[in-house]
């Protein structure tokens, strides 16, 4: 990873740095007082997060043992990341907290899959992670990226685009997500390995690019399943009305 230029590595952690911001951005936002009290301790919460994320990596935790099982980034950074997600999700006052968020900013965040997109590119041309993991490859994410301003600003600032819509884009944008997620974990160095033997995914094993299975996708993800829990309790809502 040291021969890798040092604009792939800087942009990377600027993408990092801007999806951190839109999230502390989220909170600041919110509907709930309550939740808006949140923001310095979730910023403060997540950068510990991303500090201790950089010292696995550079102290090489993820890459040492490609024998592990599971995974040790599995297990260190993505299963914390969304046991996090959960607890949010199935206690009341996680329910309260994500359901005073904006939809509009929470869909603005996927502009962030851009960047991404275009650094895993990098990482591939440079033969770090495998083709199938860019949009040459298996990897359609980008389109939800470039479409996320098209829905904050027609959905939510024109009122243009209906909720069943922004619901089914929610839909499709977490299927494209799963899609490369999935073929990125069976692409790493591991016992549960089954695609890209010739060219593994090692770049998410090193820093900082061991943030985006850690960090930026939960991230993602949590702007997701927030959004159609959201839209999902307007439809229902307006039925019963």
């Amino acid at each position: 990873m040291s021969n890798l230029p040092q604009y792939i590595s800087l942009t990377f952690i600027l993408t990092t740095v801007a999806t951190l911001l839109l999230l502390v951005l989220i909170i600041r936002n919110a509907a709930s007082l309550q939740s808006r009290k949140k923001s310095i301790p979730v910023f403060i919460a997540l950068t510990l997060w991303l500090i201790v994320q950089a010292i696995c990596s550079l102290k090489n935790i993820y890459n040492s043992d490609p024998n592990s099982f599971p995974p040790k980034i599995m297990l260190l950074g993505i299963f914390p990341a969304l046991i996090t997600i959960i607890l949010l999700f199935i206690t009341k006052s996680g329910r309260s907290f994500i359901d005073s968020l904006p939809l509009k900013i929470l869909t603005c965040l996927h502009i962030v899959r851009v960047p991404v997109e275009i650094v895993l590119y990098w990482l591939f041309l440079h033969k770090t992670i495998p083709q199938l993991m860019t949009f040459e490859g298996r990897n359609f994410d980008i389109v939800a990226g470039i479409t996320a301003p098209l829905i904050a600003y027609f959905g939510f600032t024109k009122a243009k685009l209906s909720r069943q819509f922004i619901l089914m884009w929610n839909f499709v944008c977490l299927g494209l997500l799963i899609n490369i997620v999935a073929n990125a974990v069976f692409s790493i160095p591991s016992p549960i390995q089954k695609f890209a033997f010739d060219q593994p995914n090692i770049a998410v094993l090193n820093f900082p690019f061991s943030w985006l299975p850690v960090f930026i996708v939960p991230a993602v993800l949590f702007s997701h399943l927030v959004s159609i829990r959201q839209l999902l309790k307007l439809k229902t809502g307006r039925q019963t009305n």
